[in-house]
């Protein structure tokens, strides 16, 4: 998507005249225009010269939002040019300006007509008077031009802004004005000093320079409220380090960021920030991430780390290889995601863009008609003209174009600086409505590293022996469960023994021989072919599996050893993480490729709603599309290569920010902190925005139908009012009406994020409903279709662990007319479901082939 920066932009019905005009280019695919940041994105085959083109012929003006090349730093220098506010130095001055000349022009009108303040004696002639306030208002218009012209220009053009209210309603009254005073000047050449007088009354040349001064505070006002919505992204931007220490012919060299290349080795030192994005290769030190994740406890970096551009080196020297520079960097991305994601709309914004598109030509239709109404039943043109004005002055369309962007916006910045970031404005929107969310179990429930759980030595048996004996056999072995032992038992400061005739017999363990006897590792029933493993023993493992950990048995010649229970245990805020999903009335289902009893018992420690267990990459992608039958809304959490396409099946996906790039590039929301406890932030911080949203859209609307009938003197006509409405009173009244939406969506910042307290669970009764018809792993299949589903029961020897049931599983599944396979090593089956017939020899065939026996097919 093209960015453009926009300007000359006040209202909602300019936002819609640009994206209209830019929509009908050929060859276009999107356009999205943001009030707030001035901007455009657009998508599609169409050059950038017929882009800008389009919006100046629009009456707007365009450019390109910087040509971000490579060099490092050159995106965010033009996201911070583009963002840089121009528009509150000149208001200011406007301002100052405009209201010197008011001032003394509401002293000549009202000071002295009104309250009898001196004047010198030349001001005593009504004509003088007159011409002196004329000259006044001439000047204050003068400073204010751009409502003039910006307005004029709109209207000719068949599409009338804010701008054309601003101008039509002073214009109106200076008009006004100016024929009172010929007025006067034939009054006095006839020598009628009653008409004189009367005539004097009837001047509204400081209504005419009020309107336009107090619309400009009301734009100073805006464009203030307006700059701290995007505090958090110029936060961002400000982070950007400037200049990098490369480390090259054994000296240091200070370098500006831009020169910085890929593959280049970086020097950082305690207190620095640094510069691009790397991998350490000599030192170690404390980083505090917070500038990316929110998160401001430091993080221990060492050798082979990655550490990212704008983190802070606590303490500690490092030398590090750059691996992302300029816009590739994490930061930069980031800012890219905040910057687009002002760029896009929410949904939600469409209500708003309709109204806008009719709101300034009604308003116009009705200030004419109130105007003619009051002539036709005899009221007087000053008391006509005056309603008008009033009407033209007090509408203000500024509300409704700001009323989604300035929330959106502030919810966005502030899930930046909590390290949860929205892609689009319609993700941030999305997160809210959900009804379902999916877990990939490794790596988004669990940490993804399987680690040693329990020691459990056999009667007689050392816990040292054990553990010396597993360091020996499992130091050779490239297993998984084999890693995390031996990690283990470096961590208890055993070291193995050099054993000889090492084997690792796929399926079942190890086999070595130490010391002249031989050493045996494996699963229970692997070991209990060749030595005595205690019926205790046995129960023992059975525990351990039922709570979804893989037991490991160890033996000498015929003596047992003892079991290490090895497991992918539960990242610490994952169970809390789901208690408030569950609150938030939110159905938690679990995906993942294990085997059915060990993702059960990692379901109920989590406390999830539903397991679905043995799923492969295409298969979460097919579970996600069942899930979101019925039209329900359905999030996918994960953080690996395999969960990509479920993520993006899904109506939002959310990557864990530690996981594959690709996973992050499929999302919709990157959880930054790599934290489950930030899927239920997310959704909080998506409802605390949407409800802001409705609560400006609820006052752009209220203020517009109450006020618009109080300038017409509706109310009076009504009730019997005496009071009517002055244009100036009007002109106040519309320069707040902006400002309150936006101080509004401001309160935001003040959210408290991760505070459960006011989590209200939704829909529970369609949840229960839904949990009653949906099967577990069988979707929403009527009880006919799952008749004509065939299932066949394999027996299997030589699985030992659940990296043992993923390869049968995919063996399995891969064949034709195989819906599914749910493999166990400590059942020693594998079940499968048929769509169509398969022959026993060719399930026999694919297992066999992953070097597993199969004992028989039922």
């Amino acid at each position: 998507m093209k960015q453009y920066v926009v300007t000359g932009m006040s209202c909602a019905a300019c936002q819609t005249r640009v994206e209209k005009a830019v929509s009908k280019l050929p060859g276009v695919e999107s356009c999205s225009v943001s009030l707030l940041t001035n901007s455009m994105g657009v998508s599609g085959d169409v050059s950038e010269q017929e882009v800008i083109a389009a919006v100046e012929n629009a009456g707007y003006g365009a450019s390109v939002k910087g040509d971000v090349s490579k060099k490092a730093g050159s995106r965010i220098a033009a996201e911070e040019e583009a963002l840089r506010d121009r528009e509150t130095p000149v208001l200011k001055r406007r301002l100052l300006w405009s209201a010197g000349f008011l001032l003394l022009l509401m002293y000549l009108s009202m000071g002295h007509g009104m309250l009898g303040m001196p004047l010198p004696a030349a001001f005593e002639n009504t004509a003088v008077l007159a011409t002196t306030e004329l000259l006044l208002a001439i000047i204050v218009m003068y400073l204010n031009r751009r409502f003039f012209t910006v307005g004029t220009k709109t209207l000719l053009a068949g599409a009338p802004n804010m701008d054309t209210l601003v101008a039509l309603g002073s214009t109106a009254s200076f008009v006004y004005s100016l024929a009172e005073l010929y007025l006067i000047l034939l009054a006095m050449g006839e020598g009628n000093s009653d008409m004189v007088r009367h005539c004097g009354h009837q001047l509204y040349f400081e209504t005419a320079a009020m309107i336009p001064t107090l619309i400009t505070v009301g734009k100073l006002l805006e464009a203030a409220s307006k700059g701290r919505t995007t505090d958090a992204l110029r936060g961002l931007m400000r982070l950007a380090p400037k200049t990098a220490v490369l480390y090259r012919d054994g000296k240091e060299h200070t370098v500006p960021i831009e020169e910085v290349q890929t593959g280049d080795l970086f020097v950082v030192r305690p207190g620095e920030n640094i510069p691009v994005d790397g991998v350490i290769e000599e030192g170690c030190a404390a980083v505090n991430e917070a500038a990316l994740t929110g998160e401001s406890i430091p993080v221990d970096k060492t050798v082979g780390d990655r550490v990212s551009a704008a983190t802070l080196n606590q303490s500690g020297y490092i030398r590090a290889r750059a691996t992302r520079v300029g816009e590739d960097t994490t930061l930069s991305q980031i800012i890219r995601m905040v910057s687009d994601a002002a760029a896009t709309k929410a949904p939600i914004a469409r209500v708003a863009d309709r109204v806008s598109a009719v709101f300034v030509p009604a308003v116009i239709g009705i200030a004419a008609a109130t105007m003619l109404l009051y002539l036709v039943t005899g009221h007087p043109f000053s008391q006509a003209i005056s309603r008008a004005v009033a009407i033209l002055v007090i509408s203000c369309p500024c509300a409704l174009g700001l009323a989604t962007p300035v929330a959106i916006m502030v919810g966005n910045g502030m899930g930046a600086k909590n390290g949860i970031l929205f892609k689009t404005a319609v993700s941030l929107e999305t997160a809210g409505q959900l009804e379902i969310v999916a877990l990939d179990k490794t790596g988004t429930i669990t940490s993804g590293a399987p680690v040693v759980t329990e020691v459990l030595p056999a009667e007689g048996v050392s816990r040292e022996e054990l553990l010396h004996a597993a360091a020996s056999l499992e130091l050779r072995s490239e297993h998984p469960l084999a890693r995390a032992v031996s990690a283990y038992c470096t961590e208890q400061g055993i070291v193995g023994a050099e054993v000889t005739a090492f084997q690792a017999l796929p399926g079942n363990g190890l086999s070595a021989i130490w010391n002249g006897e031989q050493y045996l590792a494996g699963s229970g029933r692997f070991l209990a072919e060749r030595t005595a493993v205690p019926a205790e023993v046995k129960r023992e493992a059975e525990r351990l599996s039922e709570e979804g950990k893989t037991p490991l048995f160890f033996a000498a010649g015929q003596r047992l050893l003892g079991v290490i229970a090895v497991a992918d245990t539960l990242k610490e805020d994952s169970p809390q993480a789901i208690r408030e999903l569950r609150r938030q009335g939110i159905e938690i289902v679990m995906l993942t490729g294990d085997n059915a009893r060990t993702a059960e018992a990692i379901g109920r420690l989590a406390g999830v709603d539903r397991v679905i267990a043995g799923v492969l990459p295409d298969g979460k992608e097919a579970v996600i599309r069942e899930l979101r039958q019925g039209g329900r809304r359905v999030a996918m959490v994960g953080d690996g290569i395999n969960d990509a396409p479920a993520l993006t099946r899904a109506d939002l996906g959310i990557a864990i920010g530690a996981g594959a790039d690709v996973a992050v590039d499929a999302a919709d929301i990157v959880l930054m902190k790599s934290r489950l406890s930030d899927v239920p932030a997310a959704i909080r911080l998506s409802r605390a925005t949407i409800r802001n949203i409705h609560e400006n859209l609820f006052w752009a609307f209220f203020y517009n139908a109450v006020c618009i009938p109080l300038a017409a003197g509706f109310y009076s006509y009504l009730f019997g009012w005496s009071w009517e409405m002055n244009p100036m009173v009007g002109a106040a009244a519309m320069a707040l009406s902006s400002f309150t939406v936006c101080m509004n969506a401001l309160r935001l910042n003040l959210f408290r994020l991760y505070d459960s307290t006011g989590d209200r669970e939704l829909r529970r009764g369609r949840r229960q409903q839904d949990r009653k018809q949906y099967i577990a792993g069988d979707g929403r299949k009527t009880e006919k279709e799952k008749e004509k589903t065939m299932k066949k029961t394999i027996k299997i020897e030589g699985m030992m662990c659940g990296h043992c049931e993923a390869r049968v599983k995919k063996a399995l599944e891969a064949l034709a007319g195989v819906e599914r396979a749910e493999v166990s090593h400590e059942r020693g089956e594998a079940v499968v479901s048929l769509a169509e017939e398969v022959s026993d020899e060719l399930l026999k065939t694919a297992v066999e082939a992953q070097d597993y026996k199969v004992t028989g097919i039922v």
